[in-house]
């Protein structure tokens, strides 16, 4: 890489408009997800039984459906034209689409148009997160000096668990309304006031410049014109491994919104389990950088697989609490689960997936291997109701599921290139050694 372009690198600045875009974009997301499991089946659907909630979580898992294509869009664009437009775009999209959630007429109002006009909304919120997480990893990691990029790169996703909080604590006087409040107006609010934060995000966004590798590859005459076609050519072992690492993520929707459903049918209040949730990320507000710190020091493979299996032992004891009555037990798990387990994982991917793909195709790459291992993280909650994990002993559906994924995670990692001491400008070397050679 060149002086020039590493003089260009402001990694606070990235780290900075990557907490902030992701914070405002899984505010948006996170706040659909408790809505889906705490509103929707009373306000889209004809009877709020456990078949509307159902359907409720299929509306939640339909972006999961666009985020691939979206992916495909926006992975084309981001390593064709530059991170930070393409970050831009997501930005607004996802607060315009947001806000006309909130806007929409009910089941009551216009029959079945209602969930339709719903799954709409889903899709472009969908279409906007497959292009987020990716773009701003990347864009933070080429800002960032290759002793750091697990650290810096650790908070886009601490970003997403900022996004979390807001969205709980504006979700927690929502359920406290009375009936005839919360299911008419009062869960709009938390949609319209999306509005706001998007704004702020984007004024913080738009002042980052693109990144120097990215600078550095279109002066070099490295970007490719059809970046999908190297991607599927000569990336296609990485993407598949970061698919199958990426399923990890229904780690954090059985976490964030399975289990709402699950501790109300076990007795929890529903103040409470949004507690849980809330608590649990504030305090992955530190380790996850933390986490990112140690990945930098002893490699991200370690502490990926940590965090994974971490996962798959520590739900069964989470759920199980739930039904204990004691709530300080309660806590301690949630925060040991997701704050000290999954968190792991959760801050190292950035920096693990992205490390495994050259600048020319490294947003495609991160977002269509992500976005299709999301598809797991997005139907769990559906496929887990329907296998009965918000019944009586659904624990246990709930822990095998989480094994699994866990386990298909860990393993599909220990897989990988250990990437922590290979400078930014030869990541992917290897790949497209032989096409650069060429061209």
């Amino acid at each position: 890489m060149t002086d020039t372009a590493t003089t260009r690198k402001t990694p606070v600045r990235a780290a900075v408009a990557s907490f902030m875009g992701s914070a405002v974009e899984y505010y948006d997301f996170f706040v659909f997800g408790s809505a889906a499991a705490l509103i929707f089946p009373h306000v889209f659907f004809p009877s709020a039984d456990n078949a509307a909630l159902v359907m409720s979580f299929a509306t939640f898992a339909f972006a999961y459906v666009a985020r691939p294509v979206g992916a495909i869009f926006l992975g084309h664009f981001g390593d064709r034209i530059g991170r930070q437009k393409v970050l831009l775009f997501t930005l607004v999209l996802m607060g315009v689409s947001t806000f006309i959630i909130g806007c929409l007429p009910s089941f009551e109002q216009v029959g079945w148009l209602a969930p339709a006009l719903l799954v709409l909304c889903r899709l472009m919120q969908g279409l906007s997160a497959a292009g987020e997480q990716a773009g701003a990893s990347s864009l933070t990691l080429e800002h960032t000096p290759d002793d750091r990029r697990a650290f810096f790169t650790s908070w886009t996703l601490t970003g997403t668990q900022g996004g979390q909080i807001l969205a709980a604590l504006i979700f927690i006087p929502v359920v406290a309304l009375p009936d005839d409040i919360k299911y008419s107006w009062g869960w709009r609010v938390p949609f319209w006031l999306s509005a706001i934060v998007v704004i702020v995000a984007y004024i913080i966004r738009r002042s980052l410049h693109e990144t120097p590798a990215f600078e550095d590859a279109k002066a070099r005459g490295q970007i490719a014109r059809l970046p999908l076609v190297p991607l599927v050519r000569d990336h296609w072992r990485d993407v598949l491994r970061v698919v199958l690492c990426a399923t990890i993520a229904a780690v954090s929707t059985v976490f964030g919104n399975l289990a709402l459903a699950y501790g109300k049918e076990v007795g929890l209040a529903e103040s409470l389990t949004l507690w849980l949730v809330v608590v649990a990320n504030i305090v992955a507000l530190g380790t996850q950088p933390l986490f990112g710190r140690l990945a930098d020091r002893i490699g991200r493979k370690p502490v990926y697989v940590y965090g994974a299996l971490a996962s798959a032992a520590l739900m069964p004891f989470y759920m199980l609490s739930m039904s204990s009555g004691a709530t300080l037990l309660i806590f301690t798990l949630a925060i040991l689960t997701f704050s000290f387990g999954y968190a792991a994982a959760n801050a190292v991917w950035p920096s693990f997936y992205g490390e495994m793909f050259s600048t020319r195709v490294r947003f495609s790459g991160m977002a269509i291997g992500t976005q299709l291992g999301f598809l797991m993280a997005g139907f769990a909650p559906t496929i887990v109701t329907a296998l009965g994990g918000v019944a009586d002993g659904g624990w246990v559906v709930i822990s095998v599921f989480t094994a699994v994924v866990a386990i298909v995670a860990a393993v599909s990692a220990l897989t990988a290139r250990e990437t922590r001491d290979v400078p930014t400008e030869q990541l992917g070397h290897r790949a497209d050694a032989k096409v650069l050679a060429g061209a």
